[in-house]
């Protein structure tokens, strides 16, 4: 019986009233409402559990789910859209969803049919902005259903192999934001680092932005605007954007904790640091989408790029990737904070802690990342690429 349906009988006065012949001592009535009353409190107390997992097999992605993976958006309109269709298609196939292999893709009969409608319904898109927006909020909706009751929402590690318990956490200098501005493939992979830096920071100081979703790009670039042109830095190496050292952008005296309390530091000198967490084959299209939308706000698509001083990260023996001057992105946030903790502005506000505890979290991945593979009977050695890259 519904809650709600219980609620209202049990509140409201009787329809009809009947007399019985033979009276029916006090304690028949009083022990039937005491069983009423444990039978639908106990329905109550479960009743927000019971929600969630009827939500989930209705096909709903609630938003306690939807921001249990790592943001404080609500959530993406396609991407409930699409997660309903997904389940309604279930439906009308009778074929169960199932996910595996690389990637964790969909499998079996249903992939097939899926597949037939989604190539159907972006090719019917005209706009390549609906395109994008399209393919994004797919690959999400996906992730987010074939990684229900397997990965853990803080770490994105399988369950039995969570590190969570192992992570400190640790406050982020309130002058300091970072973005991480993530393409849809990497959202929810196992060997991602960016989540690491909400982990260790939370997520009002280091944020999602996922790549090609319209409500985090717009939550994104309205704190830019705030916060003006001059307080934004890509960590990006672009040879053919405009460069600058950690140096060049802090020329001028910023606040600092010895002047401002945190609770009183304006959000105009807040300086916000953009991470593109991606493949490097797909963050040149992340960057050039970040530039054309610089080009609208502030009339100009040199976004300005920080260039770090070259250092390996733990992840390179586990992770390949196509240089050894290339990092991974939360390497790449501890480098910038070790490289601002030699400043002098910034040399009492202990960012070499801070730099510590992003280390620390990332050697925590790599630890877990390894037992599973060795678990798995897979090769932990880091596989060399071939390529052009220099």
């Amino acid at each position: 019986m519904d809650i709600n349906m219980v609620s209202t009988l049990l509140s409201t006065k009787p329809l009809f009233q009947f007399h019985c012949s033979v009276p029916l001592p006090f304690w028949f009535w009083n022990k039937t409402r005491v069983l009423l009353a444990r039978h639908y409190g106990y329905l109550r107390r479960h009743s927000s559990l019971s929600n969630t997992n009827m939500a989930q097999e209705e096909g709903v992605v609630s938003l306690q789910e939807w921001q249990g993976w790592g943001t404080t958006s609500p959530l993406p309109t396609m991407v409930a859209q699409i997660v309903h269709d997904l389940k309604g298609l279930e439906q009308d196939l009778d074929a169960h969803m199932s996910f595996g292999g690389n990637g964790g893709k969909l499998q079996g009969s249903f992939r097939i049919q899926e597949d037939k409608k989604h190539r159907a319904t972006y090719q019917a898109l005209a706009d390549s902005e609906k395109k994008l927006q399209f393919y994004s909020a797919r690959q999400i909706a996906c992730r987010i259903l074939g990684s229900r009751g397997y990965l853990c929402q803080k770490c994105w590690l399988p369950m039995e192999d969570c590190m969570c318990s192992e992570v400190t956490s640790c406050s982020l200098f309130p002058g300091i934001r970072f973005w991480l501005y993530m393409h849809p493939k990497d959202f929810l992979r196992q060997n991602n680092t960016g989540k690491i830096l909400w982990q260790v920071f939370g997520v009002d100081a280091a944020s999602l932005c996922l790549y090609g979703i319209p409500e985090h790009e717009e939550i994104m670039w309205n704190s830019f605007k705030v916060a003006g042109k001059s307080k934004v830095c890509c960590l990006y190496p672009n040879k053919s954007a405009v460069l600058k050292s950690v140096q060049n952008v802090f020329d001028q005296e910023p606040v600092t904790s010895d002047e401002v309390a945190p609770s009183e530091l304006k959000v105009e000198t807040t300086q916000h640091f953009i991470l593109i967490d991606g493949t490097w084959s797909n963050s040149a299209a992340m960057f050039r989408r970040l530039q054309d939308k610089a080009k609208l706000v502030w009339g100009d698509e040199d976004l300005p790029c920080i260039s770090l001083n070259p250092g390996a990260s733990a992840m390179h023996k586990l992770r390949p990737q196509p240089s050894w001057d290339r990092t991974c992105t939360a390497a790449a946030a501890a480098g910038l904070l070790s490289e601002l903790q030699l400043l002098p502005q910034f040399s009492s506000i202990e960012l070499d802690k801070q730099e510590e505890a992003v280390e620390h979290a990332l050697t925590v991945l790599l630890d877990a990342l390894t037992k599973r593979r060795v678990r798995m009977g897979r090769s932990i050695t880091r596989k060399v690429r071939q390529t052009n890259i220099r």
